[in-house]
This record gives C-alpha cells, sequence and structure tokens, in this order.
C-alpha cells in the first residue's frame, strides 16, 4: 500500500517530455464526458466562457492519471465550464501553437484567452477551485 501510494505521488509530480509516440487511434476516440479537441474545432471551442484543456498523449502514464480526473471533472461541473482534452499526436498545430512541450499541459481559457497554465498531474479539487472561480 504505501508503495503504491508513493509510486503514485512520484507519477504525479513528473510529465512526459520528447519524441511523440502515437498510440491506437481508437483508444483517442473514447470519450467519457470531456469534449474531444482536434485543430479543426479547437478556435471554436475556447472562444466562449471558461474552457480546461488537457493537451495529453496515449502513451504517456502521468496522461494516463491526469486523464480520470478531467473525466471527474467533466461530470462534476461540466455544465458550468468546458471541460476538454486534445491528443497532442494527431493534433500537433495546436500543440504547437500553444508551445507545449510536456504533458500532461492543463490550459484554462476563457473567452479565447489563456489565464492559467498547468504542467504535469494537476489534483481535482484545485483545478476545480480554479476553473469555478472563473465564471
Amino acid at each position: 500500500m504505501v508503495f503504491a501510494i508513493s509510486s503514485l505521488v512520484l507519477l504525479s509530480l513528473t510529465s512526459c517530455q520528447g519524441n511523440s509516440k502515437p498510440g491506437n487511434s481508437e483508444e483517442t476516440s473514447k470519450n467519457e464526458g470531456a469534449i474531444i479537441l482536434t485543430d479543426a474545432n479547437f478556435q471554436q471551442t475556447i472562444s466562449k466562457g471558461v474552457v480546461l484543456v488537457d493537451f495529453w498523449a496515449t502513451w504517456c502514464p502521468p496522461c494516463r492519471v491526469q486523464g480520470p480526473i478531467v473525466e471527474e471533472l467533466a461530470k462534476e461541473i461540466g455544465d458550468k465550464v468546458t471541460i476538454s482534452k486534445l491528443d497532442v499526436d494527431y493534433n500537433k498545430n495546436t500543440a504547437g501553437k500553444y508551445g507545449i512541450a510536456n504533458i500532461p499541459t492543463l490550459i484554462i481559457f476563457k473567452d479565447g484567452k489563456e489565464v492559467k497554465r498547468f504542467v504535469g498531474v494537476q489534483q481535482k479539487e484545485a483545478l476545480k477551485q480554479t476553473l469555478l472561480s472563473l465564471i
């Protein structure tokens, strides 16, 4: 038990960096609550209201820790703010435009403007508090 908690803490303090290794495209199309963003729909989605974007990739272990947290946020406060995810391997234009070098990176936009950026795994309650304070 202690080992599992220690491993989770260590994992949560890290982020992925380096060359992209695309995963299975079926895996990237799964959606359990968060809106799936692409290069095509990104600007329109972030243009209105408060929007959280999780920049991630299937091959990134910390992203696998962050993913369920983002999905929980979508279920809990998705009626107040937009919760979304963008797979950096399949949407390189947007990832490049926002200078995404490490993942997970979470960016909060308000009416199309970046207001907050986090790199590495973030805890649900802290994200929730930040998002709700921007409404």
